[in-house]
């Protein structure tokens, strides 16, 4: 019966962690583009971007992955998981995911204090985590059946597929620039 809570709990605190950081993704681009507004925008865009990102983060993102890792943590144990080949695949995705984690919290800090990043890299940034999210769903989906090779062509077709879009959206960009003539 714990197994079944503990699954529950697991799993909404998985998707409120990859709803904060697909969030916080999208306000890392805003506010770097909050840059190209004039004067008085910028500062009213980027104090309540800033303060979005704190809330989200801290209030969200934080306390979401904390309950992912002990509730998956105490799933592992129970389910001797860790004893099966694809959990350790899994767990490549989980530490690179936890590592995109804290680089998201580091951009964060450096966007406080001022720092200032290319829309381009925020946008990549903020795709990240959707790699991570097919990688996961799709080897715990198909464990029994986890073949290396398959997986990484979805990841690699994943990855070109969302390459291919963001330099689509840059072109289109550059043609129709915001608050340009169209």
């Amino acid at each position: 019966m714990i197994y079944l809570y503990l699954k529950a709990l697991h799993i909404i605190a998985l998707v409120c962690w990859f709803a904060g950081l697909f969030y916080i993704g999208r306000l890392y681009v805003y506010n770097v583009e909050a840059n190209d507004k004039p004067e008085l925008e910028r500062k009213i865009l980027k104090a309540q971007f800033t303060l979005m990102q704190r809330r989200l983060w801290f209030g969200i993102t934080w306390p979401s992955m904390v309950l992912t890792v002990i509730a998956g943590t105490w799933l592992m144990i129970l389910t001797g998981a860790y004893l099966e080949p694809w959990f350790h695949v899994k767990l490549v995705f989980v530490v690179g995911l936890i590592s995109y984690h804290f680089y998201c919290g580091f951009v964060r800090r450096k966007l406080d204090a001022g720092r200032t990043y290319t829309s381009m890299h925020m946008r990549i940034l903020n795709e990240v985590p959707v790699v991570f999210l097919i990688a996961i769903v799709f080897i715990v989906s198909v464990k029994s059946y986890l073949n290396l090779v398959t997986l990484a062509e979805v990841i690699g077709v994943l990855i070109l597929l969302m390459a291919g879009g963001m330099l689509l959206y840059r072109q289109k960009r550059l043609k129709n620039p915001p608050g340009g003539a169209h």
